[in-house]
């Protein structure tokens, strides 16, 4: 438990990241941010978490952005 205290993702689900990050750059420029096709083409926050949970390096991208921006 005491490692997890800095970590800015400690209780942070996979989609509570990426609607936080749509709410803040709407998916248009989070496409020209991480560049991966469940952000430019027919984005869906359920299409994308199906990817990013298969993908851990899109998922880190994802992670990073985050940590970036609201940490």
């Amino acid at each position: 438990m005491e490692e997890q205290k800095n970590n800015p993702l400690h209780g942070k689900t996979l989609e509570m990241i990426l609607v936080q990050l749509v709410d803040h750059y709407g998916w248009e420029e989070l496409s020209e941010r991480i560049r991966i096709n469940s952000f430019t083409h027919d984005p869906t926050i359920k299409s994308s978490l199906t990817f990013l949970r298969k993908t851990q390096w899109a998922r880190q991208k994802v992670e990073d952005l985050y940590v970036r921006t609201f940490a």
